[in-house]
């Protein structure tokens, strides 16, 4: 069985630069109101961190309007998830730019003790947003999905109560980060994991649902679309280290093609999906979680998603939340996933 589940990291942009109304606010309003036309949800992946020191530094009067917006999607049963990129927390703002601390950029590299710290800060801040104070998201992703390594923050978000990560993008690598995702494409749709979140262990207490990707000829990647949203070649590097670092990114004959419903054509998507269709019709028996991932801040064919979310309701593909597929991924486990990983890759 395939299922669509949408997932919207809900952030201005990385290096602090952008104004909530114009990419937090409006845009994701704008989704709400194509969702709720189809009776549709999305998991809101909220970056709290961001969120959070905006608020404390007045910075951003819409602050206000993210935040009752934060409630009234929660309230109207889109899932609310954490979303983190930690370099927000010790950033300073001055002279009307942020300033941030990019030695915190990787969760998974600070000591035990930090992670423990910036954790607890998150879920505060995100209980105080949506007015709940023991809520306890079911996933987590990690900023610029940086998830590596994972023993320490797995270990820690574990034993705060969440239970599936989607930060992992099979067969992607960022040299500069130290991010290797190319083993996880021996696994299937999903796997549960403990301390690698790339091996699956039956046995752990976590589950990776993995943002759906498509390794594709590399030349591919550079549409116009994808390079105008800062996405593959156009992606923004701030020194020659970063171009060097990126050019050996991309310096194979493929790559993983994310699953993105706010950068990719209406042609596109439905490729994608009709590929995993047809690998349904021969093993019907397996479940295929299929994660698509948008940003707030991408300009975004509201067109396409609209279109996009008519035709899996004809195809009569669920849309749905991790909240809805969570017992399902417990009770299946890893061993369809494993069973079916070379269909996945």
């Amino acid at each position: 069985m395939v299922e669509c589940i949408f997932t919207l990291d809900y952030e201005i942009y990385g290096n602090g630069t952008g104004a909530l109304k114009d990419l937090v606010y409006e845009p994701t309003e704008r989704l709400k109101e194509v969702f709720l036309a189809w009776d549709a949800r999305f998991v809101n992946y909220v970056e709290v961190a961001e969120f959070d020191r905006i608020e404390a530094c007045g910075s951003d009067r819409a602050i206000d309007l993210v935040k009752k917006q934060i409630q009234e999607l929660y309230q109207a049963d889109f899932e609310c998830a954490l979303h983190l990129h930690p370099q927000w927390y010790n950033a300073t703002y001055e002279g009307g730019r942020w300033q941030l601390d990019y030695s915190e950029y990787n969760l998974c590299k600070l000591p035990r003790a930090r992670v423990v710290a910036i954790v607890d800060r998150a879920l505060s801040y995100m209980r105080y947003v949506i007015d709940e104070k023991d809520y306890v998201p079911l996933s987590f992703r990690a900023g610029n999905w940086l998830f590596q390594p994972s023993a320490i923050a797995a270990s820690v978000l574990s034993a705060s109560g969440i239970r599936i990560d989607s930060s992992v993008f099979k067969g992607g690598v960022q040299h500069k980060h130290g991010l290797d995702y190319r083993p996880a494409q021996r696994n299937g749709y999903f796997w549960s994991f403990s301390d690698d979140v790339t091996r699956s262990d039956a046995s752990g207490s976590w589950i990776e649902v993995p943002i759906h990707t498509e390794m594709v000829p590399i030349w591919t990647m550079a549409t116009s679309k994808r390079v105008s949203s800062g996405n593959a070649f156009g992606g923004a590097v701030s020194s020659v280290g970063d171009k060097v670092d990126r050019l050996r990114d991309f310096a194979r004959l493929r790559y993983p093609l994310k699953f993105d419903f706010c950068r990719m054509t209406f042609k596109e998507l439905t490729s994608m999906v009709d590929k995993v269709v047809r690998e349904e019709q021969k093993r019907p028996e397996v479940f295929r979680p299929m994660v698509a991932i948008g940003h707030s801040k991408d300009p975004t064919n509201f067109k396409t998603v609209h279109d996009f979310l008519g035709y899996l309701r004809a195809k009569g593909i669920p849309i749905s939340t991790f909240r809805d597929i969570y017992s399902r991924l417990r009770n299946e486990g890893s061993p369809s996933g494993r069973a079916d990983a070379a269909l996945a890759s």
